[in-house]
Parts: C-alpha cells; structure tokens; sequence
C-alpha cells in the first residue's frame, strides 16, 4: 500500500500511549457504527480500565490536535478526515483477505470470459457488492498495440478512420474533416500514422506524433497534418475513456441522518463528473500501489466528505493499463476495502493481460 499523502496534523510520535490506544478504539467504534463515540462507550469497549471523566479529558486533547470532532455538543466524538488519515497510516492493519473472498473473486471474473468490457463491469460490481460503497473502474477505450490505421472518405465533411489492432480487432471510428479534403491527403494520413503506431498503443505514441507535428517534422501537408491531428486528439480525449461505475445504489445504505441524504446527493454529483473522476483514477494509475482519498484529501469529494481507495491494474508486460477501486463513506471498513481493492485489480490484470 503505497502514495498515501502525508497528513500535516499531529504525528503519533505526539501522542502518548493512553492517547493512541483511546483514539484507536474511538476510531474502530466510529468505523464498526457510523456514529459518534462517547466516553461511556469507549470505558466499556477499552482495556484501560479508565473512567469516562479520564477518558473525555484524553478526547478533549485529541479534538484540540484535530484529529477528533463533534457533530453536537452532547454527541459523542468522531475522527476527522486528518484524524482518519492519521489513524490509516499509523494504526490500521491490514491482513489478508480470506479465502472466500478470494475464491469469489476469482470465480465471478473469471465466468464473465475476456471481453475487456465485461470483466471491468462485473470487476466494478463485485467491488461493489463487497466492499459496500460504490465500484468504478476506468480503463483507455484501446489499450491494444495497432498494426494499421486508414482513412476512409463517407460523405462530405465526413471521415472514417479504421484502426486495426495487433490481436486483428477493428475498430472504427467517424470524423469529422474539411470539405473536399482530398484522396491524397486521406491516404497520407493513414500512412504516417501506421508507421508511427505499429506495435504501439495510441498512448504510448501520442506525444511522439504531437511533437512532430508541432515541430512540422512531419512530411505531411496541411489538410493531412490537420487529420491527424484531429484524429489523436478524438481518439485520447476523456469522451473515449471507460469509465465505469456500479452499485451506487448501494451508498444509500449509509445514510443514517438528514445531513447524510445532502451528503449522498453530493457524492452522485461527484460521480456524474467524468472528468474529475478519471483524473483521479489517473492519479492513481501513477502510483505503484493502493491509494486511499479521504474527503477533502480530493477536491472532486471535498463537499461530499466521501473516501476513495483505488489501485492501478496491470498487463502482461506489467504495464499499467486501467484502475479499479471504491467509492464510499468515510466510515468505510478499510482493514476490509483495501485488500479488496488490491486483490480484485490483480485478478483483473492477470485476466485481461492473457489475451
């Protein structure tokens, strides 16, 4: 588990050891509940063997360090984001998922076949029925190396271009081009970008083509370098992106209060934002392992107050190709969610990596 940001509150190293095992326990009730803790509760559920009055003396300090709030004056008290970060990074611990979990995983992936589309929808929902919070994975709309790209003139102002996969998939997509654009141009075009493509993901070539283009490099005249560069720019712009998202259904099974129902509806606003949300995945395509957000750690659920845990997956040349993860309360169960979210990923890269 790594790329966690690092939390700019008290460190543990400030606490002492009455202090980390009462924040400890307050944050595994508030985990287990949902709701606010108190210092009677947490007298019943510590080994400490402290009274109530020692122990909201202890809660008193934590809230001052921030890392503890409450909602109203005579609830009890609850982790805040720092205080959740805090508690991840420093206490949480995180076993391996059990060999149910595993085989279900496993088992439900795996029966869907190969088709990229179906392992990534049954992958989010799964996570979502799992992990209790809502799944999403995002995933390039190709991630396959090209052998061949053409263009085929339709109508006028229109263009498909035809682009042919290393594993004989095809794929074809319609543009828009000049009026009159020329047979020669098309041609052009097709040929200049096969040979930059072949055995290559449009990813992996995109800033190679940009650059030789800008720099008029390219031995193409204009209509043709204005096909191309239409064309790399429809076909790697975030409306071509998967994204996909299950189970939302599920996060109003959190909703515990008034307040949480605005939260809810925040957090389904987050999710229609495609954008924001694949930037985040991409953020976490960049890392080498699980990333967790927590609330306002995001500015895309700064407002909906909500968690995310997300990993990259990989392909047979361990490559990253996609990300998976959840999206859910900050009340998530994350001891449980974390390895989840690792294990599913891995199942879906060796999968998707074997075709």
């Amino acid at each position: 588990m790594t790329g966690f940001p690092p939390t700019n509150t008290t460190s543990l190293a400030e606490l002492d050891a009455r202090s980390r095992d009462i924040f400890r326990e307050l944050v595994e009730a508030y985990l287990d509940t949902g709701e606010p803790v108190g210092s009677r509760t947490l007298s019943k559920r510590s080994a400490l063997n402290l009274s109530p009055a020692s122990i909201r003396n202890t809660l008193a300090d934590l809230a001052s360090a921030g890392l503890l709030s409450a909602p109203h004056t005579s609830a009890g008290r609850m982790p805040t984001h720092a205080g959740l970060r805090l508690f991840v990074d420093g206490l949480l611990q995180i076993g391996d998922l059990d060999s149910g979990d595993r085989k279900e995983i496993d088992d439900r992936v795996a029966a869907v076949g190969r088709r990229t589309e179906d392992v990534l929808s049954e992958a989010s929902t799964l996570l979502s029925g799992l992990a209790g919070g809502a799944g999403l994975v995002a995933a390039a709309a190709s991630e396959a190396p090209l052998r061949h790209v053409e263009f085929v003139a339709l109508a006028p102002g229109e263009v498909l271009a035809v682009l042919v996969s290393e594993n004989g998939s095809v794929e074809n997509r319609l543009m828009r081009a000049p009026v009159g654009m020329p047979p020669a141009a098309l041609i052009e075009a097709g040929n200049f970008l096969s040979a930059r493509l072949r055995g290559r993901t449009l990813a992996q070539a995109l800033s190679e083509i940009q650059t030789e283009i800008s720099e008029r490099r390219a031995q193409l005249d204009e209509a043709a370098s204005e096909l191309v560069r239409q064309g790399v720019a429809d076909w790697t712009g975030p409306e071509t992106r998967q994204l996909i998202v299950r189970g939302q259904a599920r996060l109003l099974e959190s909703v515990q209060a008034v307040e949480d129902i605005e939260r809810i509806r925040m957090l389904f606003e987050d999710i229609e934002r495609k954008e924001g949300l694949l930037a985040l995945l991409d953020e976490a395509r960049a890392g080498q392992g699980v990333r967790l957000f927590i609330g306002s750690e995001n500015p895309l659920f700064s407002l909906s107050g909500s968690s995310v845990i997300v990993s990259p997956y990989r392909n047979s040349e361990n490559r990253i190709i996609g990300a998976i993860g959840v999206i859910g309360p900050t009340r998530l169960n994350y001891a449980r969610v974390i390895p989840l979210v690792d294990y599913t990923a891995q199942v879906v890269g060796r999968l998707l990596g074997a075709r």
